[in-house]
């Protein structure tokens, strides 16, 4: 009996021991976290490939960091200009587009800087620097931070005057974000995949949007094995192969909420 036991213990220890080599890290963003995409998406990649993964959600910059330290199997985020870096450090095996949605201005319905319906990202966002309306900014090095910068840049709007007076940093994602700002009445830039998945809405709604900067592109790379040899390059690769893939790009385009698609497929052909 006791022979059986220990045989049973065994078998059970090796099946987890396989589950586990079977297992794989992808260091990727809040929103595709945060927008309810990874609980759609991985379900049906485990089933179609036996493989499970484990999601970091943090912001781009992060998630590419735990990639240049070999702490995570694929890297999946959406800051093209980091992701290049990333790949020409050979960080990457290879970058794949995999789908996109947009960025999108919150704010009051109050709007008390009187963006409603402005087209112009840049012009919005000079617009609530005259006013000094509140704003709230990630300020955590991810994709939608970097893309928040660019456009006060391309705005001409000096951030460090209205620093933790009307603009606050908070070191955060964009569900916190979205909270504060909810709770506080401010403007500030969300991916549209979260804020379609946000609840907690209270007076914020979406003040401008369309502006073709505030495209929103995701790209996902395998961690280069040759750089950390502890990289689990078949299972991961089979990862970023489903997402490129017709099932996994399918997959994309049929994740909706309140019947409104939230990331649109783009993976080359």
């Amino acid at each position: 009996m006791k022979k059986i036991v220990t045989l049973g213990a065994a078998l059970l220890w090796s099946t987890v021991a396989i589950a586990q080599d079977r297992a794989i890290t992808v260091a990727s963003t809040t929103s595709t976290e945060q927008s309810g995409l990874f609980g759609h998406l991985l379900p049906l990649f485990e089933k179609a490939a036996g493989i499970g993964v484990k999601v970091v959600a943090v912001g781009t910059g992060q998630a590419l960091d735990i990639g240049r330290r070999g702490d995570a199997d694929v890297v999946f985020v959406h800051d093209r200009t980091a992701e290049d870096k990333f790949m020409s450090e050979g960080q990457g095996v290879k970058r794949f587009d995999v789908m996109y949605n947009d960025f999108v201005i919150i704010g009051p319905k109050s709007d008390p800087a009187q963006i409603s319906g402005s087209k112009d990202a840049a012009e919005a966002l000079r617009k609530i620097a005259t006013a000094k309306a509140p704003f709230i900014s990630r300020g955590d090095k991810s994709g939608t931070h970097a893309a928040e910068l660019r456009l006060w840049k391309e705005a001409g709007v000096d951030l460090s005057a209205g620093k933790d007076i009307w603009y606050r940093e908070i070191g955060q994602g964009m569900g916190p974000a979205l909270n504060m700002a909810s709770s506080s009445n401010a403007y500030l830039l969300s991916d549209r995949g979260t804020w379609l998945s946000f609840k907690n809405r209270g007076e914020l709604a979406i003040l401008t949007e369309g502006d073709k900067r505030l495209f929103n592109q995701y790209g996902v790379m395998l961690v280069n094995p040759a750089k950390h040899p502890n990289v689990k390059a078949k299972e991961g690769q089979a990862f970023v192969d489903w997402l490129v893939s017709p099932q996994g790009q399918q997959a994309i385009a049929g994740y909706k909420v309140g019947g409104e698609q939230l990331f649109f497929p783009n993976a080359p052909n």
